[in-house]
């Protein structure tokens, strides 16, 4: 029987990463997301509990479609997290739920399908250039781990990646790199750019450079070794953050060059925007423009920390439209 499109509501929009898991409810037609609420994935056994305890906190109806975002690789029915122990069936996530339609992408596919509507006061400006228009569009973003993603126009707008690009091995740029590189390598043979670019590469990072350095080291969270390395109160600390947005920079360049990525390129995950404006002023715009014959080619691309405060949930919500109107539905 032929649905319409108020039979796709109300919808459930997921983004869940390593550390949290953030829900949100779709109401109805044109209207913006609400409830939204992150809950530690830590104490649930898997998506389908978390999901059933957002519905018990917020008091809204059971959802007819939902749009799920997971930090990790999808493929197949059975779905493991990359940074958190939750491993289960997706057909069998949508039967506990008796949802309808349920779309499962990967995190930072979500992220990348709400670029397109983030507004200027979601954004904070790194360096110079301007978009081109119908040109691919880079994400990258240390959190838990490191999200990297993209988009490409197409005939109705645009179409996302869905790779696992964090995973590349980490290139060093000098020879100081080299050298933090080859002993963290100690602990890691592969040593990808998440092992470094992300909340535990913080800390790793942190214990090299003292390493490298033959000095002591405090036993620092990443938040505590960002705060200190911003504020400016801990050398070390903040060498650790300035070698962090240099490396940063280089792979995100690298991103841009793969993707020919002269509509820009976002910075996400919740490791940057703590950062603030000292971003602005790190090393990581330098780095993203040093790349000898190419350097004046980056130099002219655009990039954004992005400052919103729920962008997966929007973009997990375009997916959902997007899947609409390939069932032929007017959103």
């Amino acid at each position: 029987m032929p649905i319409s499109l108020s039979d796709t509501y109300p919808r459930l929009v997921g983004d869940i990463g390593g550390t949290n898991a953030r829900f949100a409810m779709q109401l109805s037609k044109g209207s913006t997301i609400s409830e939204p609420i992150a809950l530690p994935c830590s104490e649930f056994s898997g998506p389908a509990e978390a999901i059933q305890e957002y519905l018990k906190l917020t008091g809204l109806p059971k959802p007819n479609w939902a749009a799920l975002a997971f930090a990790t690789a999808i493929s197949g029915d059975i779905l493991a997290m990359t940074n958190n122990g939750w491993r289960f069936s997706i057909k069998e996530l949508g039967n506990k739920l008796a949802i309808s339609h349920l779309r499962i992408l990967n995190d930072f596919t979500a992220l990348a399908m709400s670029l397109p509507v983030l507004k200027a006061d979601d954004l904070l400006t790194v360096g110079t250039g301007s978009p081109v228009s119908g040109k691919a569009i880079g994400l990258i973003g240390p959190g838990t781990g490191l999200g990297v993603s993209g988009l490409f126009q197409n005939a109705h707008g645009y179409t996302p990646i869905e790779g696992e690009g964090g995973h590349m091995t980490m290139p060093a740029f000098n020879a100081r790199e080299a050298e933090l590189i080859n002993l963290a390598k100690k602990r890691f043979p592969h040593l990808s750019a998440e092992r470094l670019l992300s909340g535990s590469g913080l800390s790793l990072l942190y214990e090299v450079i003292a390493e490298a350095n033959g000095v002591a080291q405090e036993a620092l969270p990443p938040n505590e070794i960002s705060q200190r390395g911003t504020e400016g109160t801990c050398p070390l600390c903040k060498e650790t953050i300035d070698t962090f947005c240099a490396m940063l920079g280089t792979v995100a360049a690298d991103v841009a060059l793969v993707l020919g990525a002269r509509g820009g390129v976002y910075i996400g995950g919740g490791i940057i925007p703590k950062f603030g404006n000292y971003f602005i002023t790190s090393p990581f715009r330098s780095r993203f423009e040093d790349k000898g014959r190419f350097s004046s080619y980056l130099s002219k691309i655009p990039t954004w920390v992005i400052r919103a405060p729920w962008p997966g949930l929007i973009g997990a919500a375009n997916s959902l439209d997007d899947d609409a109107i390939q069932q032929g539905l007017s959103v």
